[in-house]
Formats: structure tokens, sequence, C-alpha cells
């Protein structure tokens, strides 16, 4: 039986978060997450009116997760007067923060170049209602005097994890996934009965009892590498708030790990980690670098990162962290002695 012509079209996911990026991008005051549901490409066509919006709401929660981890950085406004109301909180993308550094320029050959690739991109991957929405700004003086830098969405191993982890949730259903942990070169299949997915520091994790060890284990989405499994096998949950104590847990882990490293400034280094690391406080200033004081849940995550930005951070403390980027640095120059010798 084909479709009914009512039902909603689906929205790719990188044309919603490029929707997303734009409309917070346009507005100075913010958006509040009922105006962004029922508004912006993506949401607004599955948005029911004073009807049930969590799966939408849980959308969004993930959307915000992919573009901060693209170094866009989104804020959070509390309403004035009514604070800690979450249905009141604004979001937004101030736009001097979203800007290149003023001392980077383009030739014009350069700007010729950008201009191609980002029209192959558009055009590849952009409806008609997103290009509409370009040729909008373009018609208000955006692109001759502010040019919106584009990117390019990636799909994590967390968003395909994410619904079949959330249907099992529901039904209290045991899930089985391949899971690869740091330093293995193999995955190996985990039997958990899920008891809450949580974020935590931009990060989705699954808490639960995994089946194998039997004890209570809490698994990274990110490292989750192939297709979860909700099997026909249920359980009953012994306990409450699970991840009110799941996210205790891993702030506990968060707060005890502290990690000090030095940034080159005025890199890109320095730009990321600032945005991502807002409430650290430079502790050392020479023009040419600071230092800056870092929590991390994980050493490899956070060993991951830093090793990316190369010769622009160093890392100071502690010794595990050290030694942790100093391996991905050599294992990365093997490599290339590798490739250059063939």
């Amino acid at each position: 039986m084909p479709p009914s012509s009512s039902s909603p079209s689906r929205v790719p996911v990188e044309e919603r978060l490029f929707s997303l990026v734009l409309a917070l991008l346009a507005t100075e005051t913010g958006l509040t997450k009922n105006e962004i549901l029922s508004t912006v490409q993506g949401y607004r066509q599955r948005f029911v009116t004073h009807g049930d919006n969590s799966s939408l709401e849980r959308q969004f929660e993930r959307d915000k997760d992919d573009i901060r981890e693209l170094g866009v950085p989104l804020e959070t406004v509390e309403s004035p007067g009514d604070s800690g109301n979450n249905q009141l909180l604004r979001y937004r993308i101030p736009k001097g923060a979203y800007d290149l550094p003023a001392d980077v320029t383009f030739s014009p050959q350069e700007i010729t170049l950008l201009g191609l690739a980002a029209t192959v991109w558009k055009e590849g991957s952009l409806s008609g209602e997103s290009r509409r929405a370009l040729m909008k700004l373009r018609s208000l003086g955006v692109e001759a005097n502010d040019p919106i830098v584009g990117y390019a969405p990636r799909l994590r191993a967390r968003d395909s994890a994410f619904d079949p982890l959330s249907q099992a949730l529901e039904r209290n259903a045991i899930v089985q996934f391949p899971y690869l942990k740091p330093g293995e070169s193999a995955s190996r299949t985990r039997t958990v009965a899920p008891l809450a997915l949580v974020q935590h520091q931009g990060r989705w994790h699954l808490q639960g009892i995994d089946q194998d060890a039997h004890g209570s284990r809490t698994f990274l989405l990110s490292r989750m590498v192939g297709p979860v499994k909700v099997t026909a096998r249920t359980f009953e949950p012994e306990g409450s708030d699970f991840a009110a104590k799941a996210l205790a847990d891993l702030e506990s882990i968060w707060q005890a790990n502290v990690a000090t490293i030095e940034v080159t400034a005025g890199t890109d280094a320095a730009t990321r980690l600032g945005k991502r690391y807002g409430d650290a406080v430079p502790t050392k200033g020479d023009g040419e670098s600071f230092e800056l004081t870092v929590n991390y849940s994980d050493v490899n995550i956070l060993a991951d990162q830093l090793a990316s930005f190369g010769p622009e951070v160093l890392v100071l403390a502690p010794d595990a962290l050290r030694d942790a980027v100093r391996d991905r640095l050599v294992a990365t120059a093997a490599a290339h002695e590798r490739n250059d010798r063939g």
C-alpha cells in the first residue's frame, strides 16, 4: 500500500543540521526548543502541536552534540527572571564566535576555489528549501561581508546505536553489540541489560548490567562498532533513578581527572579547545602560548583529540595522558614513513 500523501517526508540528517545552524545564526536572541522543533527544516515536518514530541526532542539533543563536536559554538541562554525553566531556555550561535579570525584572508583565486567547492557540496547535498534559505541570506548582504563557512557533517556510530538502545530501554530488552575498547585490535560482543542512556560532556553513554561480567558497566556509544541487536529476552530492572546515578558517576570521574596542557596561541587548537573547555582558565600567558587546566573522563578520548592538533598542544600532566598522546603521534609518523617508502 503506498504511503499517505500527508505523511511527512524524511529530511537527510546533513540538511537538518545545516538548517539548524542557519536558524541559530540568524537570530541574536536565540530560539526556544519549541520554536526550533516547530519551524526548522527537518523537525517541523514531524512536529505535533500540543502532542507528544519526545522522540523529536531526543533527536534535537543528539543534533546539538553533533554540531558542537564540529566546533560550532552553540550557546544556551536562560530566560531573564525565570532561571532554571528548561522550557524557556533559548539556543543561539553567536555570530562573532563563528566568524573566521580577522587575520585570516584569502586571495581572489582562493575565494574562487572555496566558492566552487562549496557549490559542489551544496548542490549535491541540500534541498531546494535550504538553497532558498541561502539565497535569502545573500539577498540580505550576508555573503558580501560575512561569509558563512560550510561544513560536511559526519555520522558517528552513536547515531545508529541510539534508536535501537532507546527501543530496548522502553521494552526492558537485553541488547548485544560489538564493542571496541581502546588498545584492542578487535571488538568483542557485549550482552547488556540496558538501564539508562545519558549524555555527559557532549558524549552519549549506555549504563547497564553486563551479562557476562555480572556487573554494572558504562559503555560509550561511539565505541559500538556495529549494529545493536535488540533480543527477545527481557528483564526486570532492580532500582530506580538509573540515569541520575550514571550521570553522578560520570561527573565524579570527570572532576577527579585533571590534565594540564600548553597550547600555542592563535592556532586551531587554541580556538577549538577554548570553545570546548570554556570554563578552563588560562594559567600562563607569554603571548605565544598558554596553559589550560582540562577535566576529562576518558584518557583515550582526550589523547585522540589532543594528538590531532600535533605540535599545537603539549601535555604537561598527567604522565598517562602524555604517554598516550606520544604513542599516537609516533604511530602517525611511522605510518607516514611506511607510505613514503611504498
